[in-house]
């Protein structure tokens, strides 16, 4: 059989709402590239199922009783949440938040912790799909009008020093490079930067793949901070 891939996208649903988990499962279960291996209600058994588990995406709500989304967001991402708490117990996993328009606060210490997309629960069930594609291939921003809106917020807030080390690897990267980090920072996806740069497709994606291993980062969200931290995009006024 020919396909998109070898294996759908192995999803964990965490939310504290069983109607939530049950409109996501029911709606997972008609397609053929995603499937749920699990669902949590809580932090806790989250960060526990991911490493029993270890899905490529976890939909994970910030607000629920005990543990929050933000601290087990943090454990997965981390790696240090499996049994025992051992280190990379969970790696490679990727986190996509499901948040509301009320809830910034929540949603930039889930950008701190390690998410690597977002997603409003009022989109419509098929645009949440989307996302959990779009971050389950690490290869573009999603809800722009919100993500772009609470990044460029996020680099203007004190928070753990993050614009020394991504100096220190300006050095490393070719102009192209840079040209390509600061599409990236403006929210572009891979095809936009092809067509911008007058490249193909695959030469965008792999001068994206370079900057990912030469700056450090872990998904396109970190890219765009990164190039907001280093000047080569300024926030929105």
């Amino acid at each position: 059989m020919s396909g998109f891939a070898a294996r759908p996208v192995r999803v964990l649903l965490v939310d504290d709402q069983p109607l939530v988990r049950s409109g996501l499962r029911v709606l997972i279960a008609d397609t053929a590239d995603l499937e749920v291996v699990g669902e949590a209600g809580t932090g806790t058994e989250a960060v526990r199922l991911a490493a029993e588990l270890r899905p490529d995406v976890v939909v994970m709500d910030i607000r629920m009783p005990g543990m929050d989304g933000i601290e087990a967001t943090r454990l997965i991402t981390e790696g240090t949440g499996g049994s025992g708490g051992a280190a990379g117990a969970i790696d490679g996993v990727r986190i996509l938040v499901l948040t509301t328009f009320d809830e910034d606060d929540h949603v930039y210490g889930a950008l701190r912790a390690g998410a690597s997309g977002f997603a409003v629960k009022d989109m419509a069930l098929e645009e949440i799909l989307a996302a959990i594609r779009v971050v389950a291939a690490g290869d573009a921003l999603i809800a722009p009008g919100v993500t772009r809106r609470l990044i460029a917020d996020f680099v203007r807030r004190p928070g753990p020093p993050a614009a020394e080390p991504a100096l220190r690897s300006v050095a490393g990267i070719t102009e192209r490079e840079r040209e390509v980090l600061t599409l990236v920072g403006r929210g572009r996806s891979n095809g936009e930067i092809a067509e911008e740069l007058f490249i193909s497709a695959a030469t965008a994606k792999s001068h994206v793949s370079r900057l990912f291993t030469k700056l450090g980062a872990r998904d396109r969200v970190q890219l765009v901070i990164t190039a907001y931290e280093m000047g080569l995009v300024a926030p929105p006024r």
